[in-house]
């Protein structure tokens, strides 16, 4: 609780969403597929560290579909307990990307041991429940909220334009329930395909996108496990009309060995 996704969830579903807490991604999808939730928030990419790669691969292997996006403006804090003095750090810990986005600030402080934790928040809620006065953390300021912490310096992070996208994610099987609610207004479509190794291929493909009038956005490429040297692509495409979006796929699935469309949405 108090993390940036926490934030991302309240920002897209409001306050009154029971929110159940995962370690890592795996179970946050598996809870989602076994029914044990209804919904699950992502982060897939930030505006300076990049693509998260494991959700990608998690979202095409799981049966789920995205029904919505957001953009969260992301501002990391220096955390302790309350009444600790700046003078009186000795440790700062943190997930390590939010660490990186803090280089400047944390390099001013040479005399301070940096370590990596497994989560923003979750620093916070090491610290409080440890009573370490000589630890702060780095996260947002929900998270000293959440804990009861005291947030020592606001805006820490190097660049002021970083933003994370954070996806919303149902079930399969649920996910056209809403269609009238949720996609409606849909203007954006993330597909994943494979394509035969051999030379053009990919270039076919895109100039297949281009050809139903898609609006290509974003290419991602992961390796697909067992196969040396193979990708599985992860595009995400804008469009006018939902005829172009199922001309896309068709047009896809006319030369690609593989296609999933993992969902259609509204772009933030």
């Amino acid at each position: 609780m108090g993390s940036n996704s926490h934030m991302a969830v309240r920002e897209m579903l409001g306050e009154d969403v029971e929110i159940v807490t995962c370690a890592v991604s795996s179970d946050v999808l598996a809870k989602l597929v076994e029914g044990a939730v209804d919904g699950a928030v992502l982060p897939i990419e930030n505006s300076l560290h990049g693509s998260v790669a494991e959700h990608y691969d998690l979202l095409l292997e799981q049966p789920v579909r995205m029904v919505g996006e957001s953009l969260l403006r992301i501002r990391h804090n220096l955390i302790a307990m309350p009444g600790v003095r700046l003078e009186e750090v000795r440790r700062v810990i943190s997930h390590p990307v939010a660490l990186s986005q803090c280089r400047r600030f944390l390099s001013q402080h040479p005399e301070w041991e940096v370590m990596p934790f497994y989560d923003t928040a979750g620093s916070v809620k090491h610290l409080m429940s440890e009573g370490l006065r000589d630890v702060a953390g780095v996260a947002p300021v929900l998270a000293a909220k959440e804990y009861g912490a005291a947030v020592l310096v606001a805006g820490i992070e190097d660049h002021a334009e970083n933003y994370t996208r954070f996806l919303l994610v149902k079930r399969e099987a649920d996910a056209g329930k809403g269609d009238a609610i949720e996609r409606a207004g849909a203007n954006k479509m993330s597909v994943a395909f494979a394509i035969e190794h051999r030379p053009g291929t990919l270039v076919a493909a895109l100039e297949r996108l281009a050809g139903a009038g898609v609006d290509l956005t974003k290419i991602e490429s992961r390796p697909v496990p067992g196969s040396p040297w193979e990708y599985v692509f992860y595009v995400d495409v804008k469009f006018e009309q939902v005829e172009m979006a199922d001309a896309a796929l068709i047009a896809l699935r006319g030369h690609c060995r593989m296609v999933k469309e993992l969902g259609r949405y509204r772009a933030a």
